[in-house]
C-alpha cells in the first residue's frame, strides 16, 4: 500500500480521514479482517495518532469497525436489524420473546429508576437480568426492574435464584393487564458490566432503550436494554425477530 497524504480540507481533519478510511475499508479489507496498528495507519495517511483515533472511533460508532478484546480493530459485518416491538407490545417473557432470562435478585434500584417507578429510592425491587443472542453473538443485555407490588404472588420458595427465579418474576408480571408502553432510545457508552456481557470494551458505543410497562394506571415495570451500537440497527414494528442482512445472496432471521 502506498502512502496517502491528506490535503488541506475545510472540514475537520479527522472527519475527512474517516471518509478516506471508509473508502479503504470498502476496497481493501474484508469483513473480520484486522486493521494495521495505529502507528502504521497514522504514517500511511500522514496524520497524528490522536486524529486517527477520532476517525476510528467515529467509524466504530457508525458500525464500520469493531474493537475486540485481545484481537484489535476489525472490519465489522453489516448491522443487524433488531426489532424492539410495537407501541403496545407485550410483557417481557411472552411467547416469541427473543430475550433469555439469566438471573434475578431483590435489591434497591438506581435513584433514576426508582423515580420512574414511583417508589422510594431504598425500596427493593426484583431486578431481572436477561440477554439477547443472535447466531452465537451477544447483541444486547437488559435489566428489568419489577416492583414487588407488581408480582404480589411471587413465591421465593418455588424459585429461589437463577434463571428459574427470573422466569418466575416474568410469569407473575404477565398476569397483569398490560395497558401500554412508552419507550426512549439514546446513545450511550458501555459500562464495565455491560461491556463484559456484550464482549465489548468499556466505553464502547451502545444504544440504550428504556421501556416503561404500564398497568393499573402506573408503571408496573421498567426495562433498560443495552444494545451493541456497532452491530445493531434498531427497528420499531410488530415483530420481535432479529433479522441479519448478510447481502443479496443470503439472509437469516
Amino acid at each position: 500500500m502506498g502512502t496517502t497524504q491528506l490535503e488541506s480540507v475545510p472540514e475537520p481533519k479527522y472527519w475527512h480521514l474517516k471518509t478516506v478510511l471508509s473508502e479503504a475499508l470498502d476496497s481493501e479489507f474484508a469483513v473480520g479482517e484486522i486493521l494495521p496498528n495505529e502507528r502504521d495507519l497514522a504514517a500511511r495517511f500522514g496524520v497524528a495518532r490522536a486524529t486517527l483515533r477520532q476517525a476510528l472511533e467515529q467509524l466504530e460508532l457508525e458500525g464500520r469497525l469493531q474493537r475486540r478484546r485481545g484481537v484489535g480493530t476489525t472490519v465489522a459485518p453489516p448491522r443487524m436489524g433488531v426489532a424492539v416491538g410495537s407501541a403496545q407490545g407485550s410483557w417481557p417473557g411472552a411467547v416469541g420473546d427473543a430475550w433469555q432470562p439469566a438471573d434475578s435478585e431483590f435489591a434497591a434500584p438506581p435513584a433514576d429508576v426508582a423515580r420512574a417507578l414511583g417508589i422510594e429510592t431504598d425500596e427493593p425491587v426484583h431486578v431481572v437480568r436477561r440477554t439477547r443472542v443472535s447466531h452465537g453473538q451477544p447483541v444486547a443485555a437488559e435489566l428489568l426492574y419489577v416492583p414487588a407490588v407488581s408480582v404480589p404472588d411471587l413465591s421465593a420458595i418455588d424459585a429461589p435464584a437463577g434463571p428459574a427465579r427470573a422466569r418466575a418474576v416474568l410469569r407473575e408480571l404477565g398476569r397483569l393487564v398490560l395497558e401500554g408502553q412508552d419507550r426512549a432510545v439514546e446513545l450511550g457508552s458501555a459500562r464495565a458490566d455491560d461491556a463484559k456481557a456484550l464482549d465489548r470494551l468499556p466505553g464502547a458505543p451502545v444504544l440504550l432503550v428504556t421501556t416503561r410497562f404500564l398497568a393499573d394506571g402506573g408503571t408496573a415495570a421498567l426495562s433498560v436494554a443495552t444494545y451493541r451500537a456497532d452491530t445493531c440497527r434498531l427497528t420499531f414494528g410488530d415483530q420481535g425477530a432479529v433479522e441479519i442482512h448478510h447481502g443479496p445472496e443470503q439472509r437469516a432471521s
